[in-house]
């Protein structure tokens, strides 16, 4: 075997083949000694990871010796074929194809330009230079509009200069089920957050009119939303969530749907949404 192809066990399976996939396609190869269509294939698989050099990992995974392996990719039949990406299935086949659709099969795996543009775009980012990043983000997009990598990236960028709106437009092309869409829904709601946030300066004012009345809503409604603007989502869900159970139907239950945007921003599944999501269930439901 060469430096492309490898033999994959239990124990290295996380590192060489899931935290690998992030930056090359890993194609894995169940197969078995006794097998003769996997002896058919295997060259074939091995010659294409010597001419892509690189380009892609072959993961060989012995059955045999890997029971565990194979069960939990529910492995009933081989040879079994399985290409990893950022993580996840990207593609497979079952069984023994001839040379022309294995090497179709690689290809396709293959980074396009359009992708290729946009991790270039995203090294920049990395390292600061925003105004190369954004230029090859937009080429990677002329390419292919729904690029994931680049509409994510510009998208970033265009938050971070306060032109929202096509910051929105852009998250909003991103695929869904891509690894850049969970963190697109994030932003999405982050901006959201920002634009119904009113001015800082009047948080002081906010707080003296709830102080004098406590069940004044458009004071707290107001003092939710700068906090929330200023990214002080504890705070804000506080308030929020008094609302809630002051007047669940104020403002057409804005109240309700901020708190739902605040989790999108900090994490659908964090400790703070968690919390929150279970104290606004108990005001909802009693």
């Amino acid at each position: 075997m060469s430096e492309w192809t490898v033999d994959i066990n239990e124990k290295d399976f996380e590192q060489d083949v899931l935290e690998r996939s992030y930056s090359v396609p890993v194609v894995l190869d169940f197969w078995a000694p006794w097998c003769g269509p996997c002896r058919a294939i295997g060259p074939v698989l091995e010659k294409l990871a010597d001419e892509q050099a690189g380009k892609f990992v072959l993961a060989k995974v012995n059955v045999d010796e890997n029971p565990a392996l194979a069960q939990s990719f529910q492995i009933s039949s081989i040879p079994a074929v399985k290409a990893v990406k950022e993580g996840a299935i990207a593609n497979e086949f079952l069984g023994a194809l001839p040379e022309p659709a294995i090497r179709q099969f690689i290809e396709e795996l293959m980074p396009s330009e359009a992708d290729s543009l946009a991790q270039q775009g995203q090294d920049l980012q990395d390292q600061g230079k925003d105004q190369g990043a954004e230029s090859l983000y937009r080429a990677a997009l002329s390419k292919d509009e729904r690029q994931p990598k680049a509409l994510l990236g510009l998208a970033r960028l265009l938050m971070g200069k306060e032109e929202h709106a096509d910051a929105l437009t852009l998250l909003g092309r991103i695929p869904p089920h891509t690894q850049e869409h969970s963190e697109a829904q994030q932003l999405t709601a982050q901006i959201r957050v920002k634009q119904t946030g009113a001015s800082a300066d009047e948080e002081t004012a906010c707080r003296e009119k709830i102080e004098a009345d406590p069940n004044d809503l458009d004071a707290r409604f107001a003092l939710a939303q700068i906090l929330a603007a200023s990214t002080r989502y504890e705070e804000a869900l506080a308030e929020y969530l008094e609302i809630v159970k002051k007047d669940r139907a104020f403002r057409d239950e804005g109240a309700r749907k901020a708190m739902l945007e605040i989790f999108e921003v900090v994490g659908a599944r964090s400790d703070l949404a968690d919390r929150y999501r279970s104290e606004l269930a108990k005001v909802l439901f009693s």
